[in-house]
C-alpha cells in the first residue's frame, strides 16, 4: 500500500447528510460528498491486511464475509490514494457492473468485515466506491460493445439489478440480448422500490443507455406468461434467464385486514417514485400519507423507505413496529467479526422523526362505519413470541404500510406456464453451480432463485448466471464468475 501507516495517522471521516429540516422537503439524494483530497486520505487508511476479508472470497467459499461481488477493495483503495482514479474505476468495474448503485444503497458488509472495524473505525469503503464510480461516470459512460458476435440469442426476463448485470455481461460476450420488463421502464426495485432520496433514477437511466449502446434491446410492458407467452421465448431464443425477483409479499392475516387504508409497501413506494419521475400512474387509487397517522409494520430497509416517504409526503406521525426484540446497540466484536453482526441499526429515515418499538405483535385492525382503518390493536411479546399478559395497547392509524418482507416470486403466469420446479421456500430451483432450472435452456438468478436479498447479491448472481449461460452456449466462457 502507498501509506502503510495511514490507519494510524488518519481518523475515519465519512460523508454527512443534509440536515433533517432541509432534506424532508425534497426527494433528491441528500448525502454530501467529501472533497477529493479527503477520499485519498481515507483510502490511505486501508491496512494492506494479510487476509482482506473486505473483498470476500465468496466465489471460492460461499458464505464467507465481505463483498459478495468480490470487489478488489485494497487494490482500488491504493489506486485512489495514489490519485490513479481511472485505474481505480477500471478495477472496480471489473467486478461490479453498477458501483454507483452499491455505493449508495449497499449496507456495506465489506466495512463490517474490515480489520479496522474491530475498534469501530472501518475504512470508508462504500463512500470511496461511490466516489470512484461517480468520477468515472462524470467523464462519460461509454458503451463496451463486443468485438465479435456469436449469433446466439438470449432473453433476460426482469430488469432489476440481477437482470441488468446478466444482460450486460452476455452482451459484452457477443450474444444478442433482449431484456423483457413488465413495467414501463427498466430497473426493477432500483427504480420502483428504492426512493429517489436514497438513489435518483438517472443512475439507472445512464446504464440503460450504455447497455443499449452495447446492443441490448429492451422490451417494456412485456409481462411474460401474461401478455407475452413464455412458450414464444422458448421458441425464439437459445437461452432464457429469469431474474424477476421475489415479489410475493408477506401478509398480516388478522381481523380487520380488509379495511381500507392497509397496503403493502410495494403498493405505496412505486406510486411516489412514479410521481417524482413524471411517469404515468398505473391506474391504482393513490396512497398518500399527507395529514395522516401512519404505522409501518416491519423494521427492515423497506420499512425504512416507507418511513422516509411518508414523512416527505407530510404525515402527521409515523410509528414503526417490529415483531422481533430490539437487537443490542453494539456487537461483541470478538464473537462476530468479520461476519455481519446483529445489532440495532438506525437509518436516515428513522432519524427524520419516526417512533420505533420492538417485540410488538398486531392482533387486529379496527375502523369506523366508513370501512377505513382507524386503529391498530397490539400486544408485546416475549422471547418465545408469546403475548405478554396485560401489555395490550392501541395506536391511531389512518394509513398502515406492511413491510414485512417477501416470500418468493409470484408463481402465477410465467413460472406456472413453464412448469418450473421450486425449492421448499417457493423460489425457482437452481444451484449456484450452473443456475439451470428444471427446464432445458432456462436459467434463474437473483431474488427469484435465492429469495429476498441485497442488491449486491443480485448483481453477483446476474454475473455468475451470465458466465453459466455463456458456457452453456459456447462450451466455455471467459466471463468472470
Amino acid at each position: 500500500m502507498g501509506k502503510v501507516t495511514g490507519f494510524l495517522e488518519y481518523e475515519r471521516e465519512d460523508r454527512d447528510y443534509e440536515p433533517v429540516e432541509e432534506r424532508i422537503h425534497h426527494w433528491r439524494e441528500f448525502v454530501l460528498p467529501l472533497p477529493e483530497a479527503d477520499y485519498r486520505t481515507q483510502a490511505a487508511r486501508c491496512m494492506n491486511c494479510g487476509v482482506p476479508y473486505c473483498q470476500g472470497t465468496g466465489s471460492l467459499m460461499p458464505g464467507t464475509p465481505g463483498c459478495p461481488v468480490n470487489n478488489q477493495i485494497p487494490d482500488w483503495n491504493d489506486l485512489v490514494y495514489a490519485g490513479n482514479w481511472d485505474d481505480a474505476a477500471r478495477n472496480l468495474h471489473s467486478t461490479n457492473n453498477f458501483p454507483e448503485v452499491t455505493g449508495r444503497i449497499c449496507p456495506a458488509p465489506c466495512e463490517a468485515s474490515c480489520t479496522l472495524n474491530i475498534d469501530e473505525n472501518p475504512v470508508t469503503i462504500k463512500s470511496i466506491e461511490c466516489a470512484i464510480a461517480d468520477r468515472a461516470i462524470g467523464k462519460g459512460l461509454k458503451p463496451e460493445p463486443a468485438a465479435v458476435k456469436t449469433g446466439k440469442r438470449v432473453a433476460v426476463v426482469g430488469s432489476g439489478p440481477a437482470g441488468l448485470a446478466c444482460a450486460q455481461q452476455l452482451a459484452r460476450a457477443g450474444h444478442d440480448v433482449h431484456v423483457y420488463e413488465k413495467l414501463a421502464k427498466a430497473g426493477g426495485l432500483l427504480r420502483y422500490g428504492i426512493p429517489d432520496f436514497k438513489m435518483e433514477k438517472n443512475h439507472v437511466d445512464r446504464r440503460v443507455v450504455q447497455m443499449q449502446g452495447e446492443g441490448v434491446v429492451f422490451h417494456y410492458g412485456a409481462h411474460i406468461g401474461v401478455n407475452v407467452p413464455a412458450e414464444k421465448l422458448l421458441a425464439d431464443y437459445d437461452a432464457i434467464v429469469l431474474t424477476g425477483g421475489a415479489e410475493k409479499p408477506r401478509d398480516l392475516p388478522v381481523p380487520g385486514r380488509e379495511l381500507k387504508g392497509i397496503h403493502f409497501a410495494m403498493e405505496f413506494l412505486p406510486q411516489q417514485n412514479r410521481r417524482v419521475s413524471g411517469e404515468d400512474d398505473d391506474g391504482s387509487e393513490p396512497i398518500l400519507a399527507a395529514g395522516k397517522h401512519v404505522v409501518v409494520i416491519g423494521g427492515g430497509d423497506t420499512g425504512s423507505d416507507c418511513i422516509g416517504t411518508s414523512i416527505r409526503q407530510g404525515a402527521l406521525s409515523v410509528t414503526n413496529f417490529e415483531i422481533l426484540p430490539a437487537p443490542p446497540p453494539h456487537e461483541n466484536k470478538m464473537l462476530t467479526w468479520p461476519n455481519w453482526p446483529l445489532k440495532l441499526r438506525t437509518s436516515s429515515s428513522h432519524e427524520e422523526g419516526a417512533e420505533r418499538d420492538f417485540a410488538v405483535m398486531t392482533t387486529r385492525f379496527s375502523g369506523g362505519n366508513s370501512g377505513h382503518v382507524e386503529k391498530l390493536h397490539c400486544v408485546y411479546i416475549d422471547e418465545k413470541m408469546k403475548p405478554v399478559p396485560g401489555s395490550e395497547f392501541e395506536v391511531a392509524a389512518e394509513l398502515v404500510l406492511l413491510a414485512m418482507g417477501f416470500l418468493h416470486p409470484v408463481h402465477e403466469g410465467m413460472i406456472k406456464s413453464l412448469d418450473l420446479a421450486l425449492d421448499r421456500r417457493g423460489n425457482v430451483s437452481a444451484t449456484t453451480e450452473d443456475y439451470r432450472t428444471s427446464v432445458d435452456k432456462v436459467f434463474a438468478a437473483g431474488d427469484m432463485r435465492r429469495g429476498q436479498s441485497l442488491v449486491v447479491w443480485a448483481i453477483r448472481e446476474g454475473r455468475q448466471a451470465a458466465h453459466a449461460v455463456d458456457k452453456f452456449l459456447m462450451g466455455s466462457s471467459l466471463l468472470p464468475r
